[in-house]
């Protein structure tokens, strides 16, 4: 058995990793989309590494798109197998593949124009509306703890990862020549402190283990508060400052949890009497989504709903859906906040949000998870005093903020409580993904000085033997 890394190898985003048995068959884990890697994120997303149509079955840890995004270009070029996932997964990836489609078809209209204007040859999107309509067909719904027939010899079993409405932990059995291998594939790790989901679950004894290290060296502010972090920012930028408050959020995760969070701030009669628009198709879909699954929630918010039927909706807030809608928040002035996807403000329309109002000192713009160093998100967050935002520069006077404490990923500490049902001297490797190298290269040394002994940082394309 072999096991090759074609994407989340010293990066975070793009999770694909191919097992191939003795026997010919292929298995591949996640087929993720890279995201904010600058020039080089549409070079990574059009070559795999590897012949999509030789793929036999496909299993999916999670709906994000850096996890789930490619996999409609997976199906236009021959793969024809399952796509095992749990239901919530099914569902959140249908919404969220065909919105992705309809980014790439954008993108590309706004990308062949200027290549035009270039005089460079054009190019086709990643995947169409059609792809990504035809790629549900191959997704194959599976409770969690429920072991399943993946290929010949071999079974699978999703345990709860923590991190969004239907995330796994991968767990798999491979029998080859009468030997039985172990191994876990962690997807993301969530957190055991988590506002709305069920924490992380224990796992079976793993020989292999492939995860992610996200924020492998540090930990998530735990002094104050989310909401309370959510109310000075709120105070701050529109009560004092009169100004608007714009928050990238993912669709997925992010936004359910910071509307709970000003939901909660509502109860308590301490929510200033703004409006707060959600302006994202996607996020108000997949918000509707995650209510379906009010199984997958902790005990707390089971309590939280025995008194209010919807926590995710607050006195003062309106969804947007059209264009102009959108647009037309951009000449309203007076206090607001808008919470918009993408969560690194790449893409979709926090970032025409941000390109209207960055350069006003009045306005703030609160980035609320994970930035990659080279998205716009990433650039804000390091401190540019000037970005470029549809090809044009824009001064940055607006306040940059940042809530550190919603992270949907574990930190290092939660990674490791997530380790500890494992007896170190069975797990042959670990290998460490899905992470910025110089912090794998931190939590590779963590790891080591609690005992597992061998740990490994994957590069890109790197194929390994496993015995």
């Amino acid at each position: 058995m072999k096991i090759a890394f074609h994407g989340a190898a010293r990066t975070v985003t793009g999770s694909k990793h191919l097992i191939t048995l003795k026997n010919g068959k292929k298995i591949l884990l996640d087929c993720g989309m890279f995201q904010g890697l600058g020039k080089d994120t549409d070079m990574l997303n059009r070559e795999f590494g590897f012949d999509s149509s030789s793929i036999d079955v496909m299993i999916l840890s999670h709906a994000h798109i850096d996890h789930s995004g490619l996999i409609p270009k997976l199906v236009s070029e021959g793969f024809a197998g399952k796509i095992f996932c749990t239901p919530a997964t099914r569902d959140l990836t249908e919404v969220l593949l065909q919105d992705s489609a309809e980014i790439q078809m954008d993108d590309i209209k706004y990308t062949n124009k200027r290549r035009t204007m270039d005089g460079l040859s054009l190019l086709r999107p990643l995947y169409t509306m059609e792809d990504a309509k035809k790629s549900i067909g191959h997704l194959s719904p599976v409770e969690y703890h429920v072991w399943f027939d993946v290929t010949d010899g071999v079974q699978a079993m999703f345990t709860d990862a923590g991190h969004i409405i239907g995330s796994t932990c991968v767990n798999i059995k491979i029998n080859e020549n009468g030997k039985e291998t172990r191994l876990t594939f962690s997807g993301d790790v969530g957190r055991y402190r988590d506002v709305i989901l069920r924490s992380p679950e224990d796992f079976p004894q793993a020989d292999y283990i492939i995860m992610e290290s996200t924020y492998g060296n540090s930990l998530h502010d735990q002094a104050t508060t989310t909401p309370d972090l959510l109310l000075q920012w709120i105070e701050k930028a529109c009560v004092q400052k009169k100004g608007k408050l714009i928050m990238p959020a993912f669709s997925v995760g992010r936004t359910q949890e910071i509307l709970y969070d000003l939901n909660q701030l509502d109860l308590e009669n301490r929510l200033p009497a703004l409006n707060y628009f959600v302006d994202s198709p996607l996020s108000v879909s997949a918000t509707e989504v995650v209510k379906r699954y009010p199984q997958y929630f902790n005990k707390r918010i089971q309590k939280v709903i025995q008194m209010d039927n919807d926590p995710f909706s607050f006195q003062g807030l309106k969804y947007i859906k059209s264009v102009d809608q959108s647009k037309m928040l951009n000449f309203q002035n007076g206090p607001m906040v808008i919470i918009s996807a993408s969560g690194m403000a790449d893409a979709g329309r926090v970032k025409h949000h941000i390109s209207n109002n960055i350069e006003n000192s009045k306005n703030t713009i609160l980035l609320t998870g994970y930035c990659e160093p080279h998205s716009l998100g990433g650039r804000l967050l390091a401190g540019d005093k000037e970005v470029n935002i549809f090809g044009v520069a824009h001064e940055v006077n607006a306040e940059i903020g940042a809530i550190r404490s919603m992270s949907a990923h574990g930190d290092y500490e939660d990674l490791s409580q997530w380790l500890a049902c494992q007896d170190k001297k069975q797990i042959r490797q670990l290998f460490i993904v899905h992470g910025e190298y110089d912090v794998q290269k931190d939590f590779q040394q963590r790891l080591i000085k609690k005992g597992f002994s061998n740990v490994q940082i994957p590069e890109l394309h790197y194929e390994i033997g496993l015995a």
